[in-house]
């Protein structure tokens, strides 16, 4: 990440938090106890602002300046809140269509979903506050811009997530190799909200329990699985296709 996209130093990094600024993570060195740092823990903390723990020789390597403990990475968007992006979306009289991207780590896959996503009219993408892509400079690169026009929410979790989309009338569908019933096969119509996991691990266990359908795309090739975004695009174009078939 560029040095300009970085906040070097305790008190420019409070004043930011203070100030509002979106903030995508913040690193602190591992065992850091001043006041300071602890105002800095808990305005994270009120703001949904990932913090790493790591060593000196982490932070040394990504600056050589005086950071005083702490470097922290300005996000390249404002984060919507989904609770809000669903009340809008109903507001404005349409049924809402949600990915959600459970572990993804890959900025280019995170990109090109993102891409496919805005030129099929989704109403946002979901991210977990940790273990997850954030939006950073690359992925708004690689993602052509889209990043730029498509509301991306950060939340505790993915399965916090899934509760409050169904605690809201929108149908969760969790896309796995492992999945009996063929995506063709799946009821893809809006209010929905699709659910994709990281390549190594698919989609955790917690959130394929509480889904409404898990779904697969059929494979025959030796390969194990589709790459995440092209699996991606194929769901969600084929819930564009069921959605235009039953308006």
């Amino acid at each position: 990440m560029a040095k300009n996209n970085m906040i070097f130093g305790i008190h420019p990094l409070l004043e930011a938090l203070e100030a509002g600024r979106e903030i995508d993570k913040v690193m602190m060195r591992r065992g850091l106890r001043t006041e300071e740092s602890a105002r800095i823990l808990a305005l994270s903390r009120e703001r949904s602002v990932p913090v790493q723990f790591v060593p000196e020789e982490r932070l040394g390597r990504l600056t050589q300046r005086q950071h005083q403990g702490v470097i922290a990475f300005i996000s390249e968007i404002e984060y919507t809140p989904l609770e809000e992006l669903v009340a809008r979306v109903y507001e404005e009289g349409r049924a809402p269509f949600i990915v959600l991207l459970d572990g993804l780590t890959d900025v280019r896959n995170f990109g090109a979903i993102a891409r496919t996503a805005e030129c099929a009219g989704v109403d946002a993408l979901v991210i977990p506050e940790r273990g997850s892509v954030s939006v950073t400079a690359d992925a708004v690169k690689t993602s052509a811009g889209a990043l730029h026009r498509i509301p991306v929410c950060r939340v505790s979790s993915i399965a916090a997530a899934v509760g409050l989309l169904q605690s809201s009338g929108v149908r969760v569908v969790a896309a796995s190799e492992k999945a009996e019933e063929r995506y063709t096969e799946t009821a893809l119509q809006l209010p929905l909200g699709l659910v994709m996991g990281a390549e190594d691990h698919g989609v955790s266990t917690d959130v394929l329990r509480m889904a409404d359908s898990i779904t697969r795309i059929p494979q025959v090739g030796a390969i194990g699985s589709l790459n995440v975004s092209v699996a991606a695009g194929i769901l969600i174009y084929e819930a564009v296709r069921q959605e235009q078939l039953g308006a």
